[in-house]
């Protein structure tokens, strides 16, 4: 059985056992506001009540799976505390039901993943890169810290160290390095032949108890994720007032070198 449909942000499709979840805002590179993350939120809620679904795709087109947060929608949260909480608090459960989600997620990367897109991404089982992409988690060019879990994900895939490394540094990254450093799972020239591969591999098998053991260690570490989710949320919020944070995004308008003063 196959169904599918269009919202404002998405392209949701249903084929058989997968349900796929295309970013659907090429005019943006998928770059993600507000109304994505609540559609997002919602079609995952809906789909997670599925018994016929085992395994959710989150993908984006050939430019971009995500390139982040979008500019436009931090821009117009300028010193509004409520509305900034408010979207800080919907990437947070949007980042909970994909983590908790009780089928097996993949995220399949072609072009940028960068930012808060990078962050979704980590937040899947299995992240596949087409070998041209590129991967950052940026947020360090504007003067932030990432949210949206990644010091939770970033944490548990390369340790302490490591992951403040990266954080600081900021780099692209090509899927090359991405893989070496443990960040995803898989590089392919055709990242659509490989989604299918690994599709095709997961469905063979006894994938019940697959998704048991995933929401066995999803509920014994949700407590970490909650805690670091709301870390990153105040974090953040004290990171928009500084000197350096409206530098960063300054210099990104004006698309020149910024300079930071470290206050």
């Amino acid at each position: 059985m196959t169904t599918g449909f269009l919202t404002n942000t998405l392209n949701v499709n249903v084929e058989g056992r997968v349900a796929t979840i295309q970013f659907n805002r090429p005019q943006s590179l998928n770059a993600i506001n507000v109304e994505m993350i609540k559609e997002l939120t919602s079609n995952l809620k809906e789909i997670s009540k599925s018994d016929e679904i085992d395994i959710v795709v989150f993908t984006g087109d050939e430019r971009a799976f995500s390139s982040g947060g979008d500019i436009k929608t931090m821009l117009n949260l300028e010193g509004d505390e409520n509305d900034f909480f408010f979207l800080m608090d919907n990437i947070s459960e949007l980042v909970v039901t994909i983590h908790s989600l009780p089928m097996l997620t993949i995220s399949a990367i072609s072009g940028a993943a960068a930012g808060l897109g990078f962050s979704l991404a980590l937040a899947t089982d299995h992240i596949i890169a087409d070998e041209k992409s590129k991967l950052a988690m940026n947020f360090i060019g504007i003067g932030l810290i990432p949210d949206g879990g990644a010091h939770f994900f970033l944490e548990k895939r390369m340790g302490e160290n490591k992951a403040k490394q990266l954080i600081w540094e900021g780099k692209v990254l090509t899927a090359e390095e991405a893989i070496k450093l443990n960040l995803i799972h898989e590089v392919a020239p055709n990242y659509k032949e490989a989604l299918q591969a690994r599709i095709d591999d997961w469905l063979s098998k006894p994938i019940k108890a697959m998704i048991k053991t995933k929401k066995i260690l999803a509920e014994k570490n949700r407590p970490q994720l909650l805690k670091l989710l709301e870390l990153e949320k105040n974090g953040q919020y004290a990171m928009r007032q500084t000197k350096d944070h409206q530098e960063g995004i300054a210099a990104f308008i004006e698309k020149r070198k910024p300079n930071f003063t470290g206050e």
